[in-house]
């Protein structure tokens, strides 16, 4: 069997991505699916009132809600997202997360070459 870049998801089977992370109380749990030097991918689950503090990114990271609410800040602008929302938060500007509900999201981030 050839060796997979993916982790920590079954292959070849239909999944529901935010089955795979329960939010524990008072804490971020996370998995990793990808990470490597050109992309990491990992789904993530808050408890509410959980948050990550502001910081950058080398690479431009798409945040992507399965359920939940979450307060996203990009540099000066504060977003609050719903279930099924995406934004996009650019390298080299910083950025945090705010639970304001549990939520889990889906996080991927792709690296500069």
């Amino acid at each position: 069997m050839p060796n997979r870049i993916l982790k920590n998801i079954d292959p070849a089977t239909p999944l529901e991505l935010g089955s795979l992370v329960d939010a524990q109380p008072g804490q971020i749990v996370s998995r990793t699916l990808v990470q490597n030097k050109a992309v990491s991918i990992t789904l993530f689950a808050f408890d509410a009132g959980e948050e990550i503090s502001a910081h950058e990114s080398k690479g431009d990271a798409m945040v992507q809600l399965l359920d939940g609410t979450a307060k996203i800040t990009i540099g000066a602008n504060t977003h609050r997202l719903t279930a099924g929302q995406t934004v996009v938060m650019p390298a080299g500007i910083p950025h945090a997360l705010e639970a304001e509900t549990p939520f889990r999201m889906l996080l991927t981030v792709v690296f500069p070459a």
